[in-house]
């Protein structure tokens, strides 16, 4: 059982006297339900309370609070047809639309590492060969690339701010790490 409480002071726009207003909610894993209470005493009314119950709804695609599928979806409608230049803008957008926080995110796709273990991934060892939907990967810097490069597989492509041929879109040597939310 999981319980959430947030109390605010408004100040009402007509009476110019505050307003506390209580929100309370409480998850229950086992019973998969969400009860919400809703509590606002005013100077001029008595304190008056609702009650919401809700079912929670079970996603399988959700791994840490974020929906995969919304992810995948969200790379794939919003790749062009080649680089602008801004995968890891693309890579964040598509993670926030999919529930992500990620909050004090870097600018620099070859940064991202950090940032992607704290919402839920994990670095393993890189498995191009067999893909899940969801992964990430970050090229690290390179002299002709310095802010690297990441991109998500959607289900049958790698994509960032563009639909790529494969994972491999730099010549040479490079440096990757591969991630995928555990």
């Amino acid at each position: 059982m999981v319980a959430h409480t947030h109390s605010s002071a408004t100040k009402s726009k007509n009476s110019g006297k505050h307003k506390q207003k209580q929100h309370t909610s409480t998850h229950s894993k086992a019973k998969k339900t969400v009860v919400a209470k809703h509590t606002v005493k005013s100077a001029k009314k008595r304190a008056h309370q609702h009650t919401f119950n809700a079912k929670v709804q079970p996603n399988k695609a959700s791994h840490n609070h974020i929906n995969v599928n919304k992810f995948t979806h969200t790379l794939a409608v919003n790749a062009r047809r080649k680089s602008t230049e801004k995968c890891a803008r693309h890579v964040r957008l598509a993670l926030e639309s999919a529930g992500a926080n990620v909050t004090n995110h870097p600018v620099a796709a070859a940064d991202w590492g950090h940032t992607l273990e704290k919402i839920g991934y994990r670095q393993i060892s890189p498995a191009f060969d067999s893909p899940r939907k969801g992964d990430i990967y970050i090229i690290g810097r390179t002299r002709s690339h310095e802010y690297g490069h990441i991109a998500g597989y959607t289900g049958s492509d790698w994509v960032s701010d563009f639909r790529q041929n494969s994972y491999a879109v730099y010549s040479g040597n490079a440096t990757y790490k591969y991630y995928r939310l555990i």
